[in-house]
């Protein structure tokens, strides 16, 4: 019989709906049920390709008994994190305080009153090495409760206030309040010694042997990259400093695609590593890191010059554009680690099933080509996963396909030519695609979350600028544009069936419907981003207007007017016991690292407006000013450990720099527009504010906020491009060739 999760419409929640335990979602019914009933809550928070929410789910949630003492001694409340981000933030808090670590399944007991007492994240079903298991924790906490209830009440909001008074008083970042932000003198003294500090920690903690940061388990965590190339482009990619920066995020990034971290066949990365050499991965496949990545690809491209970055971020925009669209434009959230294989034990499912192969099963797939792909792939008779990496067994015989060899290599012992031995591999991998297609599949996640499908339109956007437009321009304007259509068609879903056009609101999931949920700061800050990323890439003055829309109710709802940064949830949630500033760039970045550049970006174009829509003829804070106190809001974590905030710290160029402009003035679909446009990505350097100039009550628009552009007009034929620093603007030039000598300047 189904439990009241079968009502919902997450995936996690679905998943959880025959479970014997009798779960209710996250609302009052459940805060009332417990208050009514004077029991603690069980809250069980995690994500539907999560591998050990899977594991625990069938050892405990799935288990009679174990349900018995759930359902009689607690209120069982389940969470997907993906659509209440600010539930899990909470209590994962609590938990990271409590142990010392985090993760999912994120388990808590909480009081009636939703305060936890108590937490970790997986248990074992049963006692197991001196440790207690699921089932004897449940019995200990209900017999404390029942004998005590206060005593844990108590400890409770022990644990709230101590957390309470972490998160607002500066301990993590920031400053006291009313105190005043730094003179720029000091931000700039502050931010050189953090750039520096940030670029010292990466460069000692560069694993040599494999490439990452750090041992095991290996995190493909982008904004250390993106870090680091903007260290390379603040120094001079030529540089010492500069060519030590793209030398470790390259090699990283190099490691990462010949590794099991990379899916071979499908493309795209898999979630992390549980080895040092980026070789056997959990098997999950999350959008957010696909458009990350794929953006780290893009910068290496630019910064290397290489062609076989651009190569990576197309393998990834292909399993992206062909696994994880919607019909309607969006992008789905996640692939499973688990999938069906025939003949397992139990549930018949088992992590990685669909991605590994037994040499036997590649031999016929690929056929004539199997030995030249085995060797290349590093496959193996009895399989190439050690013991020690495989606790559970599951790859026992079966091989995670790597690139053992160089392609060089690979052609040499195969007597080919490289183009010959490119050949094979591609129609092998073709091969294998095609026999792997056959298989069951992972569970797909098809709910779409308005920050991931944000950074996925970013990565897109700058795929069209790096990729699209040098195409464009060697085939006379002719080249299609499908990554630059694919980011237009995600911003027209996301505004069409996330976005409120009455009150002004995001929503943060859609699944067949709009959720009910309100979207969160992250859902601004990167849908922000992605929207001005998609203008520089267009030029269509709908993103960029809808981005100002977006960041005016960003400030609304969760700035912290106070001491600058932005919380993670809007104020007013009383089931909500603290409203966090994340200060942690980790596997997504924190929203007030987004949204600091995304104020400054804006500033530097709308700032200097003297019309009655601008900031600074208001009187009120300019966009500028907010970005600058959202950096120092954070200033004693990013001193402290830059390394925290890698992607806070590709904010301080905007900050501490003059505003530098390129203003193409044209139609932006012409082939002289596009030749101009794609000298702009052919490298990395000082960040550029990219505007277009057409005609139209677009334009109109544009110049009474910003009429420092007054005076460039679009030519009747052609491009006229306007380089310009401090807004004082060069002669204009018109040709790509004469692009290049002003910006070599």
């Amino acid at each position: 019989m189904s439990n009241a999760l079968a009502r919902e419409k997450s995936p996690y929640l679905l998943q959880h709906a025959e479970n014997p335990v009798h779960w209710l979602p996250w609302g009052e019914e459940a805060f009332g049920r417990a208050r009514s009933e004077h029991k603690p809550i069980f809250l069980s928070i995690g994500y539907s390709t999560c591998h050990w929410c899977h594991v625990m789910a069938h050892e405990s949630f799935e288990n009679e008994s174990v349900a018995a003492v759930l359902n009689e001694h607690f209120i069982p409340v389940k969470v997907d994190r993906e659509e209440r981000p600010d539930v899990d933030k909470v209590y994962m808090a609590y938990v990271q305080a409590m142990t010392g670590h985090g993760g999912w399944p994120l388990s808590a007991w909480l009081t009636p009153e939703l305060k936890p007492f108590y937490g970790g994240t997986y248990f074992p079903p049963e006692d197991r090495h001196g440790r207690p298991g699921f089932t004897s924790i449940l019995q200990a906490i209900a017999k404390g409760w029942r004998a005590d209830p206060s005593k844990l009440v108590a400890e409770s909001e022990r644990v709230i206030a101590v957390l309470r008074d972490y998160h607002a008083t500066g301990r993590r970042g920031q400053p006291e309040e009313g105190a005043p932000p730094g003179p720029e003198a000091s931000l700039l003294e502050a931010a050189s010694g953090a750039l520096g500090k940030g670029f010292e920690y990466f460069y000692e903690a560069f694993d040599a042997a494999n490439g990452g940061f750090g041992g095991a388990p290996k995190f493909p965590r982008a904004s250390n990259l993106s870090f680091l190339f903007r260290v390379a482009a603040l120094q001079g990619p030529q540089s010492e400093m500069g060519s030590e920066a793209i030398r470790l995020a390259t090699a990283t990034l190099r490691a990462m695609a010949r590794g099991g971290l990379h899916d071979h066949v499908g493309g795209g990365y898999h979630r992390y590593s549980v080895d040092e050499a980026w070789f056997v991965p959990h098997f999950e496949k999350m959008l957010y890191d696909q458009a990350q990545i794929a953006m780290n690809c893009l910068e290496a491209r630019q910064a290397t010059g290489d062609e076989r970055f651009a190569w990576m971020a197309r393998d990834i925009f292909d399993y992206v554009l062909r696994d994880l669209s919607s019909p309607g434009g969006g992008f789905h959230t996640a692939e499973d680690a688990d999938s069906p294989v025939s003949g397992a034990d139990g549930h018949g499912q088992a992590e990685g099933a669909f991605y590994v192969w037994t040499k036997a099963e590649l031999a016929v797939a690929a056929g004539d080509d199997a030995e030249f792909l085995g060797r290349h792939l590093g496959v193996e008779d009895n399989g190439n996963v050690p013991d020690r990496l495989d606790p559970q067994g599951e790859f026992h015989g079966r091989n995670i396909l790597v690139q053992r060899h160089g392609l060089a290599d690979t052609a040499r012992a195969a007597g080919l030519t490289p183009d010959d031995a490119n050949d094979r591999l591609l129609r092998g991998l073709a091969a294998l695609r095609t026999v792997r297609a056959g298989r069951p599949r992972p569970l797909l996640d098809d709910k779409i979350l308005t920050a991931n499908n944000g950074l996925m339109i970013s990565a897109l956007a700058r795929a069209h600028q790096v990729i699209e437009l040098p195409e464009c321009v060697a085939t006379g304007g002719t080249a299609p544009t499908p990554y630059l259509e694919a980011a237009i068609a995600a911003a027209d879903f996301l505004h069409r069936e996330l976005h409120d056009a009455d009150s002004g609101l995001l929503y943060r999931s859609w699944r067949g419907g709009r959720g009910k949920t309100e979207g969160f700061a992250e859902d601004y800050a990167f849908l922000i981003q992605g929207l001005l990323d998609l203008y520089e890439a267009c030029f269509d003055l709908r993103w960029l207007q809808w981005a100002v829309a977006l960041q005016a109710k960003m400030d609304e709802r969760f700035l912290d007017a106070d001491r600058g940064g932005y919380f993670n949830s809007a104020a007013g949630d009383a089931n909500i016991l603290l409203r966090l500033k994340e200060d942690y760039d980790g596997a997504e970045p924190s929203p007030s690292s987004v949204a600091a550049l995304n104020l400054l970006r804006l500033g530097a174009v709308f700032d200097r407006a003297e019309g009655s829509a601008s900031p600074a003829a208001t009187g009120a804070e300019t966009y500028r000013e907010r970005g600058r106190r959202c950096i120092e809001a954070f200033r004693t974590q990013w001193s402290a450990a830059p390394q925290a905030m890698p992607q806070l710290l590709c904010a301080f160029e905007l900050a501490l720099d003059s505003p530098r402009h390129v203003v193409l003035a044209g139609d932006p679909a012409s082939r002289e527009f596009r030749a101009v446009a794609a000298v702009l990505h052919e490298g990395i350097g000082p960040r550029r504010i990219l505007l277009g100039l057409g005609d139209g009550e677009g334009q109109r628009w544009l110049a009474q906020r910003a009429p420092w552009l007054a005076g460039m007009k679009a030519p009747a034929v052609g491009v006229m491009a306007y380089v310009c620093e401090e807004f004082t603007c060069r002669a204009p030039v018109s040709s790509a060739d004469e692009l290049r000598r002003v910006l070599a300047q």
